[in-house]
């Protein structure tokens, strides 16, 4: 079985049974994540290239080891440095790339659908790092394999996502995603980080952290993105803390066993106390490690298809 698309720009635009190949790819690509040997040439001769708009650490290194695990070549764009910050338009350097023989580009963007419209014009494969507040794909995928790792199945899961819904392209992904494989999503967040709407998505907006977490196998937090932020939504980041930051309290109506997950980085203290994030049923690392696997697994599905 292959993916339907050339490209990876969305949880949207694939389907369940997509995902299930996805993950399940991503398991055997985990071995090699943590083997004595992280090098196979499943990829020998493959180009990767990532062109970050935005900064970022863990996602841009997590594709360059995916990347180099599997045996490809890979190059990361300095965008302030490079023909863009000359003025060259996305198209453009997105035919530059290909043009240079390029098989993947990884991109990442603050516009939404600037990875659909990069998709259009060239031959190359795309995958999406994050576009604006649209969707972060990869992400959700890698907390989906970890969920999945836990409790063996997505379906029936109940799922609790707390923080800055407004912001964030991670907790969309998410929501799309753990829909699709049957997953129940209950949302909880200040007013002004709440987006009116996305419960016509499926997932449910509740009144309090405790409404959100009740019975909840998984509690996810989301990082305040203070630099997206174009005013003031919240007094203060004690505030925040204190009203609506995750503690031992206010997670007590969850099952037992819940996990606690976070997509990074998490700011301590504010979204989540330590004594969480260093739980034993806190998987936050174990979300790293996912992440280059699910990427292993996405850069073998959309340049590695023909030996599939």
């Amino acid at each position: 079985m292959r993916l339907a698309s050339k490209d990876l720009l969305g949880l949207a635009d694939i389907e369940a049974d997509e995902i299930t190949l996805i993950l399940d790819t991503a398991r055997d690509m985990k071995r090699i994540v943590t083997g004595s040997m992280k090098r196979v040439n499943y990829l020998q001769g493959k180009s990767v290239v990532s062109l970050f708009y935005e900064n970022s650490t863990r996602t841009r290194v997590s594709f360059e080891l995916a990347a180099k695990y599997m045996g490809a070549h890979a190059v990361n764009v300095s965008v302030s440095t490079s023909s863009v910050a000359k003025g060259e338009t996305l198209i453009d350097t997105g035919k530059t790339l290909e043009a240079m023989g390029t098989d993947i580009i990884v991109i990442r963007h603050s516009q939404a659908g600037a990875p659909h419209l990069l998709a259009k014009n060239v031959r190359s494969a795309i995958i999406n790092a994050g576009d604006g507040m649209h969707e972060h794909p990869t992400q959700a995928l890698l907390d989906m394999m970890t969920m999945r790792e836990a409790f063996g199945t997505l379906k029936g899961l109940k799922v609790a996502i707390i923080g800055d819904i407004s912001h964030s392209r991670v907790a969309r992904s998410n929501i799309i995603g753990l829909l699709k494989m049957g997953s129940q999503v209950n949302l909880y967040a200040p007013s002004t980080l709440m987006p009116i709407g996305i419960d016509q998505m499926g997932a449910k907006i509740c009144p309090t952290i405790e409404d959100a977490v009740e019975n909840c196998d998984v509690i996810m937090g989301l990082r305040v993105q203070l630099e997206r932020q174009k005013k003031a939504l919240f007094p203060s980041t004690s505030e925040y803390s204190r009203f609506f930051g995750l503690n031992p309290d206010n997670i007590k109506r969850a099952k037992k066993d819940v996990l606690f997950m976070h997509p990074g980085p998490v700011n301590r203290g504010i979204e989540m106390t330590s004594s969480l994030i260093d739980a034993d049923k806190s998987v936050i690392n174990m979300q790293v490690t996912n992440g280059v696997a699910v990427r292993m697994a996405l850069l073998y599905l959309l340049t590695g298809r023909e030996e599939a």
